[in-house]
């Protein structure tokens, strides 16, 4: 019997919220754990109460912002980090999964909310076509373990 880590549980759950955006370009999924405790989920889209992009600009997305991104979104990572926040749940120590590594200005909101460990599947720099994953460097540079995520068993997560 293939029993999967608690890696591949939660890459696993991470890659189920994805599918919760209503992202256009591309969806992705957060999970924050803490002692094998999920602490916080969340999933990239716009701030709640607004649009729903996949309705309201269902062959485009949302308008693009001054550098090009979507001027509405939130990214994943930053949802979670803002959920726990909002409820009062401290993400000090935490492990972020991710299912796309995350951008500079994340990496930058991840490190100061303390969170110790990040795990991604895809990454951002080849998503969007650039050198390096700038957020990842910049996690690394401050000492935040940050690793491709990897199955530990034989449990296929969802592509």
């Amino acid at each position: 019997m293939n029993v999967p880590g608690f890696d591949d549980i939660y890459m696993d759950l991470a890659q189920t919220l994805a599918r919760k955006s209503h992202c256009v370009k591309m969806q992705v999924g957060a999970v924050l754990t803490k002692d094998t405790r999920i602490i916080s989920l969340g999933y990239n889209g716009p701030p709640a109460g607004t649009h729903n992009c996949d309705q309201e600009w269902p062959e485009t997305g949302c308008p693009r912002d001054s550098k090009g991104g979507c001027s509405l979104a939130i990214h994943a990572e930053q949802n979670a980090i803002l959920y726990a926040a909002k409820n009062n749940v401290s993400v000090e120590g935490a492990t972020l999964y991710v299912t796309l590594s995350p951008c500079l200005a994340c990496a930058k909101v991840v490190f100061t909310s303390g969170i110790k460990k990040v795990i991604f599947l895809n990454s951002y720099a080849q998503y969007k076509g650039i050198a390096s994953d700038e957020g990842v460097d910049f996690l690394r540079q401050f000492h935040v373990e940050v690793v491709q995520y990897q199955p530990t068993t034989n449990f296929h997560t969802i592509k």
